[in-house]
């Protein structure tokens, strides 16, 4: 089980290879939540999201003969392109199962890092059982997206990197909104908060219709989304929370928070005219909470993860010219 311990550790491995991502701010941004809004700034971590500090955990905490004959994962784009990259850097190659319906962007930038990749229908399909099937029959080490200690481990020295920060800022009492999907990155955010800055209350944000840590919080146990497609937030659509997340989030988490597809798309308009960062729909989640949610949020100060910025050119356009 990932603790405070296996997360210094992975800093440790992390160290000159994973960006320390900015916090930034805005007075627009402020003036529009109520309140002082700090943006732990992920979209600017190698490969576009936080998911590479997770890949390169799990990767270099494999034993050397295991990470040898390479490794697999299976993701909608984020999880893909963070494992294929770390596997290219760690000289070993990497299969990647994405579903058919990723953008563009992300199919072609996980190829472009070295991995094959294989596509199957989210609807229809299960992932698990294609990737572990995967990793049977090629002898292949299986990458989580979000249940996996070590990526937990990885994901959580953001944590680390936002207690120091938010001290530097003079900040001691706020809630920690984070774009959740299995909850990987919420679930290390919250153990490292935990151990380093018990101030910060996480909050995890979801997209409306497929808030199932929200409503899985709300219950004291893990429930389903009805569905699988269907938002722009394609980056956090997952079935339920992980089985390795969701104790995390039962015992730390604050109340989960949910955004409509619209407000994502504002906020990325938002996030782009005034801190001048490209976010994806689903990594803007949290930045929108903190915008459009301002009832739900208690404190002076509020920190929103940006956690990601591999969006489809089209769809930013078109989100710039809707809400600019």
């Amino acid at each position: 089980m990932t603790d405070i311990a296996m997360i210094t550790a992975a800093a440790a491995r992390l160290k000159g290879r994973a960006r320390v991502t900015p916090m930034l701010s805005s007075p627009f941004l402020d003036a529009i939540a109520g309140r002082r809004v700090l943006v732990k700034a992920e979209s600017l971590q190698h490969t576009g999201s936080f998911k590479y500090r997770g890949a390169w955990s799990a990767i270099s905490a494999l034993a050397p003969g295991a990470r040898a004959g390479g490794v697999i994962a299976f993701s909608s784009g984020n999880h893909a392109q963070a494992v294929a990259l770390a596997a290219a850097r760690h000289g070993v190659p990497a299969v990647i199962v994405m579903p058919a319906d990723a953008p563009d962007i992300k199919l072609e930038a996980t190829r472009a890092h070295g991995a094959e990749v294989l596509l199957y229908d989210r609807d229809r399909e299960d992932r698990d059982a294609i990737g572990e099937a995967l990793a049977r029959e090629r002898g292949l080490a299986l990458i989580r997206p979000f249940d996996d200690p070590q990526v937990i481990a990885g994901q959580g020295t953001a944590g680390l990197e936002i207690a120091a920060q938010a001290r530097d800022e003079g900040v001691t009492a706020a809630e920690v909104l984070v774009c959740c999907g299995g909850g990987g990155l919420a679930a290390g955010i919250a153990l490292a908060l935990e151990a380093r800055a018990p101030g910060l209350r996480l909050r995890t944000v979801e997209p409306e219709g497929f808030d199932d840590t929200a409503r899985s919080l709300a219950v004291g146990q893990p429930v389903r989304n009805d569905r699988l497609s269907g938002s722009v937030c394609d980056a956090i659509v997952t079935p339920e929370p992980g089985k390795l997340t969701f104790p995390v989030l039962r015992r730390l988490a604050g109340p989960g928070l949910a955004v409509s597809d619209d407000e994502a798309l504002r906020a990325m308009a938002l996030a782009f005219a005034r801190l001048q960062i490209v976010l994806e729909p689903g990594g803007a989640v949290a930045l929108a909470a903190a915008l459009f949610r301002p009832d739900r949020i208690a404190g002076d100060a509020v920190i929103a993860i940006a956690s990601g910025g591999n969006v489809d050119p089209v769809l930013f356009g078109a989100a710039l010219l809707r809400f600019a």
